[in-house]
């Protein structure tokens, strides 16, 4: 077999040779540069490349390394993170025109995690405007590596993008209401939404908070757990963040799946979705079997009608993210993003307060649902990435591209705050990659990362790379 270049390796592959001095921080860096350099142009990843900083971390990693002072498996790793974590010194835009020379004073505290733990920050990548579904027309769109005429999965599309084209080790993303599993199924990546609360929002542009997550997106499980474990924790400057200890996110990786209790609804997972992602995701089921896991076969809710509610509750608390800006440099945002703050702004009082009771019986439903499982397994979404032309990515907003379909299998575990690992499940017969999700109950990450782990191992899907 071939062996697997250096951009594609994974950050557990990476990490063992740089503790072991056999790779350099520096020469790992300046060869992820040079491979943005060469690429970027097309594929549209990142916002900001901050070159100079990177080579520097680089070489005082390798300096503390050679020392003996090794932090653990993200010191000297190249990763990026998705341009609205706050990074001092340089701009943070959100996607959004009116923050286009924002420079914080600050690290948001996933930024602080990160550099504590070591890892070399490439730069911030590209998003849709204000991380909701379409773009500024003054930013770039993120190219899908495997089609660049297909979806890259809305929000963090650029951190989905630069992951899987190998133009960083590992990079954050925030969702919603899918933002880190529809770019992770796109772009044929692994994704994890963590438990609300588990990882701090400080210093993170928000679309509405009630729903926000911020996860790591990598090209296997164990490097998702890695960072993940990185960037948790509770922390004082966000008081929704957690209390809980960070427990270690990779115990019992390798194990099989023996005594996890795995539901599965036939109806909910493959009803009225693509055919050939229902055919990978029920073969997904079998390899979970095959791994030791009992299917239990569990009946949710018809979801439709709590998810319909989902853009009342998000778009009107962006109403309340943008208010320094919104309404009176509304003209300043794009087409899309202004009519989804156009729209926010309109809902009352009693819709909102309707709109949340509804969301209120889906945690309970799904509670229930929950009670004699330890994961559910679904697909990440309704279909593989879909035709786009910038036109529509860029607006305006049309109602009909937020159809409960389209967020059947994500915007429920935005609702309950529940964790979510997705993970490539094969190919469909046009070359675009699918994607199968697991669903934890809250904080039990590590399960996740356990199960995921498994079923990758059995399958092939986690060397297959787009070729750019």
């Amino acid at each position: 077999m071939c062996e697997t270049p250096l951009y594609f390796k994974t950050i557990t592959e990476i990490s063992e040779d740089i503790a072991s001095k056999q790779l350099s921080p520096v020469d790992v860096t300046a060869a992820m540069l040079e491979r943005i350099e060469e690429l970027d142009g097309q594929l549209k990843s990142y916002a900001t490349v901050i070159a100079e900083q990177a080579m520097a971390a680089a070489r005082a990693a390798e300096r503390e390394i050679n020392a003996g002072a090794y932090r653990g498996p993200l010191h000297g790793i190249p990763i990026a993170v998705k341009d609205l974590c706050f990074t001092k010194g340089v701009r943070t835009m959100g996607g959004v025109e009116v923050l286009a020379e924002h420079v914080p004073a600050f690290d948001g505290t996933v930024i602080t995690k990160l550099a504590a733990a070591g890892a070399i920050l490439l730069g911030k990548l590209n998003l849709t405007e204000g991380a909701m579904g379409g773009y500024n027309p003054n930013f770039a769109i993120p190219q899908n590596p495997w089609n660049p005429d297909r979806w890259t999965g809305s929000s963090s599309s650029g951190s989905g993008v630069a992951t899987a084209a190998g133009l960083c080790f590992g990079s954050l993303g925030s969702d919603t209401g899918g933002s880190i599993r529809f770019p992770s199924a796109a772009c044929g990546v692994v994704g994890i939404k963590p438990t609300w609360g588990r990882v701090s929002r400080y210093g993170v542009l928000a679309l509405a908070e009630s729903m926000d997550h911020v996860g790591p997106m990598t090209r296997s499980v164990a490097d998702a757990g890695i960072m993940l474990a990185a960037i948790a924790g509770s922390d004082p400057n966000d008081p929704t963040s957690l209390p809980d200890p960070v427990p270690n996110m990779l115990e019992g990786i390798g194990q099989d799946l023996r005594g996890i209790r795995i539901g599965f609804d036939e109806n909910y997972a493959t009803h009225g979705i693509d055919v050939e992602l229902a055919a990978a995701v029920r073969a997904g089921v079998k390899v979970l079997a095959d791994q030791g896991a009992e299917i239990v076969e569990v009946e949710l809710p018809d979801v439709d009608e709590y998810v319909s509610v989902w853009p009342t509750l998000c778009a009107t608390e962006a109403v309340v993210a943008h208010a320094a800006y919104y309404p009176f440099r509304r003209d300043a945002y794009g087409p899309w993003f202004q009519g989804w703050l156009d729209m926010g702004a309109k809902v009352s009082g009693a819709a909102y307060a309707k709109a949340n009771n509804l969301r209120a019986a889906c945690t309970g439903h799904l509670r229930r649902v929950f009670a004699e499982i330890d994961v559910l397994v679904c697909p990440s979404m309704s279909a593989p990435p879909h035709v786009v032309t910038p036109e529509i990515l860029y607006g305006p907003y049309d109602p009909r591209d937020r159809e409960p379909k389209f967020q059947r299998f994500t915007v429920p575990f935005n609702y309950n705050g529940a964790p979510t690992l997705s993970v490539p499940c094969g190919m469909n017969s046009e070359g675009l990659p699918l994607s199968i999700q697991f669903v934890g109950k809250h904080l039990t990450e590590p399960l996740l990362c356990r199960v995921g782990h498994a079923y990758e191992s059995a399958t092939p899907w986690q060397d297959l790379h787009p070729d750019v």
